[in-house]
């Protein structure tokens, strides 16, 4: 008896209880990917992403052969290629993880309707269900504080599987090569990214390792540091499933670093921002607080496009913007003062941030994306209030005082002394070449505050 193995976004073979079940008792097991970009729509991977996708896949292949088994990579609708697999294997059942996202969700009805029942679920993305993570009067929960208390109180989760040593792999008919994908940038973009980013399950289980020895301790005060290696860098990993929340939850505890239920709540931020996503799949798109859909933009194209290309004349945003750009990725704490920047400071839609991001980031998550921006712009069920408008010019003096980050990424800044280096302008010799601010803080601010009080009356 055969099985199938369908990855989704759970790239790896350690921690995956759909190719655990897909193995079961050493039977015959095909490992399947399909690219289905029709059910992905507008939520089809961006470009940076994609890159990481098309090396990802290369490094699952290697795993996969290492163990005996060949990765089969087919494109078309997954309701049409899955069952023709299984037609042509003998396969009963389909093994593959449950995936949240709308789209995904409807695609795995439509398989399972094809496959007449014989696609089966499992959780592997999540530490917990979102539809059955509830509060104690059976609602869905809006605010993360009690969700997260919740699922602490709840105990770990189960240990991680181990990958398995050997696998019956078996051949099917119709597999295309991975480059028929077209993942990889026609212009050279990312011609960077290898410097940073190893791709793949081993890629994961290096950094975790790394991360685990060294950066856990002192990461609540390190994890806000942007000149610095203070945060995991995961990210990509766990968006790709190259390492589960379970391995990352129980490394944390594991390695006996005081205090490690910082880096915890990022992992519950993340099943929160799925909580959501799955409960209210509208929030990739629209605002879950119903009077921001009434909010006066000002939309303004050289505006937006300053902001891209980090040059808004306030270092601390241009450098975050630069990062993301030539590497994929950008500090948490940076992201948070970009995102403001863009709503609140120029009143740019939530949403062009959004698709920025997520055409530019290789850890473009699409719960935590969405769910982090209404955050931001105060529009989310747990959002930070609108009227909290950060100062990026105190930002950027409290997390890098010393000008590291900003000098290594604004490199026209670079040789300013520390008193002017995030307020350029103020210099008695402002740098050439490096653009004034695009709006003044307190103008800017004051803007965003009528904008606000205005949908403020009008929901009244």
């Amino acid at each position: 008896m055969t099985g199938i193995l369908w990855f989704r976004a759970d790239l790896r073979l350690a921690d995956n209880p759909a190719l655990h079940a897909a193995a079961a008792g050493g039977r015959p097991v095909l490992p399947v990917f399909v690219w289905d970009e029709a059910a992905m729509g507008a939520r089809a991977p961006g470009g940076a992403a994609r890159w990481w996708l098309h090396h990802s896949l290369a490094s699952l292949a290697r795993d996969l052969a290492a163990r005996g088994a060949v990765l089969h990579i087919a494109r078309g609708r997954a309701e049409e290629v899955l069952p023709r697999l299984a037609a042509a294997t003998g396969a009963t059942e389909v093994h593959a993880m449950r995936a949240y996202e709308p789209w995904a969700r409807a695609q795995s009805e439509r398989v399972h309707k094809a496959l007449s029942g014989a696609l089966v679920l499992h959780r592997s993305a999540l530490l917990h269900e979102p539809h059955l993570v509830r509060t104690g009067s059976s609602a869905p929960y809006s605010v993360y504080t009690p969700f997260s208390r919740a699922l602490f109180a709840a105990g770990d989760p189960p240990p991680p599987i181990p990958a398995p040593a050997r696998l019956a792999g078996i051949a099917a008919p119709g597999g295309e090569p991975r480059e028929a994908l077209a993942l990889l940038p026609t212009r050279n973009w990312a011609e960077a990214f290898p410097r940073h980013w190893r791709p793949g399950e081993a890629g994961a289980a290096e950094r975790l390792s790394r991360f685990a020895a060294r950066g856990l301790k002192g990461y609540a005060a390190r994890r806000n540091t942007p000149g610095i290696e203070g945060t995991s860098g995961l990210s990509p990993h766990l968006r790709w499933g190259e390492i589960s929340p379970r391995q990352l939850w129980h490394a944390a505890r594991e390695a006996g670093a005081a205090g490690p239920d910082a880096f915890l709540k990022e992992i519950l931020w993340r099943e929160f921002a799925y909580h959501l996503l799955w409960h209210r799949p509208e929030m990739e798109a629209e605002p879950l607080r119903p009077e921001f859909r009434a909010f006066p933009w000002a939309r303004d194209p050289a505006l937006l496009g300053a902001w891209r290309k980090g040059r808004t004349g306030y270092p601390i945003v241009d450098a975050g913007m630069r990062q993301l750009w030539a590497t994929g990725w950008m500090h948490n704490r940076v992201r948070m003062i970009v995102a403001s920047f863009l709503v609140k400071h120029l009143l740019q839609p939530w949403q062009e941030g959004e698709a920025w991001f997520w055409d530019t980031l290789v850890d473009a998550d699409p719960a935590s994306n969405p769910a982090s921006w209404q955050w931001v712009a105060g529009c989310g069920m747990d959002a930070a209030p609108y009227f909290r408008i950060f100062n990026p010019v105190l930002q950027g003096e409290k997390f890098d005082p010393d000008g590291a980050y900003v000098r290594r990424w604004v490199p026209e800044v670079a040789a300013l002394p520390d008193r002017f280096v995030h307020r350029p302008w103020e210099a008695p010799s402002p740098p050439p070449g490096y653009p004034k601010p695009v709006v003044e803080h307190a103008a800017a601010r004051a803007r965003a505050l009528a904008a606000f009080a205005a949908i403020r009356r009008e929901a009244a």
